[in-house]
């Protein structure tokens, strides 16, 4: 049986792309990307979401929250070797009033419900790896998308890295920041999402952290 590598995430892991308020093509997502890095003994699987929070429900928008599906989407692609969580960017919008120390929370409880059902994992045991979102650039409060976001929301994403290095390293997780291995900025459209480029280099890293982490196995 392939690995299954299970990428949890929202609008930046289903590949939205802002320049034509469409999808990247499976070319060019960051998902697809690394299972053509990956090869034939993996299997990755696109969980990805358009506005999908940590735990916070949106009262906009119904099923957003990411503790409420988390455990059925584990067990739908159980067994599962390795789980990446990359969320945080739609938890900075002003409506849901939190610190950037309180969506590392949500991401705390997330990983905890994943670690409690030891029937989604081979051989019982969770892997999962963190992923800090790039950050959204401060351009995004001159863009129509503020309107809905509202203030503040960059300088939050800007304090994630940290917060979430920390949790990773609490709740025995391995970790890797999208800022750190991204050179490649937001697009220009909404300084939210990442570009055709910023897929590609994510996925570069991916693949490498992903190898690194199962040849532990």
């Amino acid at each position: 049986m392939k690995k299954h590598i299970v990428c949890f995430g929202d609008s930046n892991t289903h590949g939205y792309c802002a320049e034509n308020n469409g999808r990247f093509d499976e070319n060019q997502r960051w998902t697809c990307l690394l299972q053509k890095a990956l090869g034939e003994e993996y299997l990755v699987l696109e969980e990805g979401l358009s506005g999908r929070t940590t735990c916070f429900s949106d009262f906009l928008f119904e099923g957003l929250s990411g503790l409420d599906y988390l455990y059925p989407c584990l067990m739908s692609h159980e067994p599962v070797d390795l789980l990446i969580i990359m969320l945080g960017t739609n938890d900075t919008k002003e409506r849901f009033g939190m610190s950037s120390a309180c969506i590392a929370l949500g991401l705390r409880r997330l990983i905890a419900r994943a670690q409690t059902g030891p029937e989604c994992w081979r051989g019982g045991k969770s892997r999962i790896l963190v992923v800090t979102p790039q950050n959204i650039g401060r351009e995004y409060a001159d863009t129509e998308v503020a309107l809905t976001m509202g203030r503040g929301c960059a300088e939050k994403s800007e304090g994630l890295s940290e917060e979430y290095e920390k949790i990773a390293q609490m709740m025995g997780c391995y970790y890797l920041d999208a800022n750190q291995v991204v050179s490649a900025g937001p697009n220009t459209v909404d300084y939210m999402h990442l570009t055709e480029e910023g897929h590609r280099q994510l996925a570069e890293a991916l693949a490498k952290k992903v190898a690194e982490i199962m040849s532990e196995v």
